[in-house]
């Protein structure tokens, strides 16, 4: 657990206030993910985050902060759980198709309708702000390199056919996985989502 302190002069015998920092990002990641950067207010934030508008400026200094900080947790939590499932299996192919259903997992139910941090901030952020729209590009790069070293395992373990063209279908997959995710906010259940999975699987035959 990682915690934060803060300075504040009515907290008990002067001391500083600490909270759970991962913890109130989790909480700021839901918010921005329903709602979206542009439409999210301080006090949105305050209420989920369970801190006073004073504690999140002393922290996070404005929004953007906050939005920055809970932008690099979403990346960390979702990677060490993708790489969890990535190494539950062994061929490129079978990786493929994790990595697939991962996406797939998070685009149904309360997960798909609050959507994907990345696709709704790419949308709010990436046409004014350089730095934040610098690190959504960044995150999608990885992304898509991810799957096209998976498709290059498959053709080198013979699970993936060497006729896949690697870097179209990781282009290909990548948008795909986008796509659910934007898909996922209309409602859409589980096996529907899982019949896009085996759909995809077919372009690494």
């Amino acid at each position: 657990m990682i915690t934060a302190t803060l300075d504040n002069k009515t907290s008990t015998r002067g001391r500083p206030r600490a909270f759970n920092l991962d913890a109130a990002l989790d909480k700021a990641l839901e918010v921005f993910s329903e709602r979206g950067y542009q439409a999210t207010s301080i006090s949105d934030l305050t209420e989920a985050m369970g801190l006073t508008s004073g504690s999140v400026y002393k922290a996070f200094k404005d929004k953007r902060g906050v939005f920055l900080s809970a932008f690099e947790r979403y990346r960390v939590v979702r990677r060490a759980v993708l790489e969890t499932r990535l190494d539950s299996v062994g061929s490129g192919r079978e990786k493929v198709r994790q990595l697939l259903s991962f996406y797939a997992d998070s685009s149904h139910g309360l997960s798909g309708k609050r959507g994907c941090l990345v696709v709704s901030s790419a949308n709010d952020l990436a046409l004014f702000d350089e730095e934040a729209a610098n690190q959504i590009k960044a995150a999608s790069a990885i992304n898509e390199a991810r799957i096209l070293d998976l498709l290059r395992l498959g053709q080198a373990d013979g699970s993936v056919s060497p006729s896949v063209e690697a870097e179209s279908c990781a282009r290909t997959l990548f948008c795909l996985t986008q796509g659910m995710r934007i898909a996922g906010k209309t409602g859409r259940g589980q096996q529907e989502m899982a019949a896009v999975v085996d759909s995809a699987m077919q372009l690494v035959t």
